[in-house]
């Protein structure tokens, strides 16, 4: 049963976390701005009936196996997980992101330089091993070869519970109504200055998701360009999310995503389209994370790390101690292209407002931040990049939650989870109508 409890008294973090495996704004203004600017009809033509629907034409199946053929790539291996992905190991030169006219030809840059203050040192081979380990996928003990990365496949199945073909892969877009339907965040952010990157630790969880049409994420956002003109925010994101769209099942899985026009056309998640430049063999975008965090016991937590490359100017991706993901190029940005404005953590849901009333759709661990240590979701040790590519401590993180009576933000600083702060909730509630 979802605590309901409104603590007054500070929560000191007891950190015995074991390594393994926004867009919220700083005013309710800037979220009302944003969700106006997602909002757009769908084409008719382009909509691909619900997977139960037995009266699909042939004409949509050919236009669903197209994009298969177009997401899915000539692979040298196959790996299946025990939860029933297929895990495809691709040649590099293969991967979407070579098919962009810029980078045709080209191969996956060699490692960057990383920001100064993060010391990557010999004790922290056994938290690489955890983190490659956290991937459902690895625990069989098999791996892509050297010179092909690995890449979930789709299957038709997941094209056709989609909005649309085109959106595939792509936040969803909520219409609004007189009910009030959309994406609501708890987050914490630092905005007003030039910033170069983010890091952060937060622990995984399983939340309970109410509809295939909504989703629950934690993770950090790099954000630059305009809340309030239609087309024109930036984006760059990473973190863990649970969505039965996108997936096909409610496990955690670590995502990517970026947009260069506030959702509207740009972007996807993972490597669903030309953008992130996957440079690792042993880490699978959209793959499940295995095992997660318990209540009132084990908590499982992953690190975060996004900066800006001094020498190539594109923004890198680590996941865990050292474990380079990947890049997106700065060319895919107008404005990320030169540096962040904007850096959030913390969780997103979508609420539909399902059977007329406040989704129970959970954020972190269901649980309200009051409920602290082992108990809720948390962010931790939580640092930006400056403009000399040093790691510092977030500078006084301003908190927000959308609607406080559904999902919860408090926060606090301690000499060992430096900047930190709880989050979430369990949605519907006596709270929260």
């Amino acid at each position: 049963m979802a605590s309901s409890c409104r603590c007054l008294t500070k929560t000191t973090p007891h950190f015995h976390s074991h390594f393994h495996p926004i867009i919220a704004f700083y005013s309710s203004l800037v979220f009302s701005l944003l969700f106006f600017q997602l909002i757009h009809a769908i084409p008719r033509s382009s909509t691909i009936p619900n997977v139960a629907d037995t009266t699909t034409t042939n004409f949509e199946l050919y236009k669903i196996r197209a994009h298969l053929r177009k997401l899915n790539r000539p692979y040298l291996k196959t790996i299946k997980s025990s939860g029933g992905d297929i895990i495809d190991c691709v040649p590099s030169h293969l991967q979407p992101a070579f098919d962009h006219p810029l980078l045709k030809g080209q191969n996956p840059l060699d490692e960057p330089e990383r920001p100064r203050g993060y010391n990557i040192t010999g004790e922290n081979e056994m938290k690489v091993k955890e983190i490659i380990l956290s991937q459902e996928w690895r625990q069989s003990g098999e791996e892509c070869p050297k010179g092909s990365i690995p890449i979930r496949r789709t299957r038709k199945e997941d094209v056709i519970r989609a909005d649309s073909i085109a959106r595939f892969g792509m936040k969803p877009v909520i219409r609004r109504s007189s009910t009030g339907t959309g994406h609501e965040h708890a987050v914490g952010y630092v905005v007003g200055q030039q910033y170069y990157g983010a890091k952060g630790s937060l622990n995984v969880w399983a939340p309970k998701v109410a509809t295939s049409a909504e989703f629950s994420l934690s993770q950090l956002w790099l954000l630059s360009g305009s809340f309030s003109s239609g087309d024109d925010l930036n984006t760059i994101e990473a973190g863990w999310q649970v969505s039965p769209q996108l997936y096909g099942d409610e496990r955690p899985r670590f995502f990517t995503y970026w947009t260069n026009d506030a959702y509207q056309a740009t972007g996807c998640y993972n490597l669903y389209c030309v953008g992130f430049v996957q440079t690792n063999n042993k880490i699978a975008l959209g793959a499940a994370i295995s095992p997660t965090s318990v209540y009132d016991d084990r908590q499982y937590d992953i690190t975060i790390l996004v900066w800006k490359d001094p020498k190539h100017g594109h923004w890198w991706l680590e996941f865990g101690p050292g474990i380079l993901v990947g890049y997106w190029p700065s060319f895919l940005f107008a404005h990320l292209g030169a540096h962040a404005t904007m850096v959030q953590f913390g969780g997103e849901v979508v609420n539909t407002h399902p059977y007329g009333a406040h989704s129970p759709t959970q954020m972190g661990s269901g649980h309200f931040s009051c409920e602290g240590p082992n108990r809720a979701a948390y962010f931790r040790n939580l640092q930006v990049v400056d403009w000399d590519n040093n790691l510092i401590p977030l500078p006084g993180p301003r908190l927000v939650a959308d609607h406080p009576d559904c999902y919860d933000i408090r926060g606090g600083s301690s000499s060992e989870w430096g900047s930190y702060f709880y989050y979430g909730g369990p949605g519907r509630s006596t709270r929260c109508t």
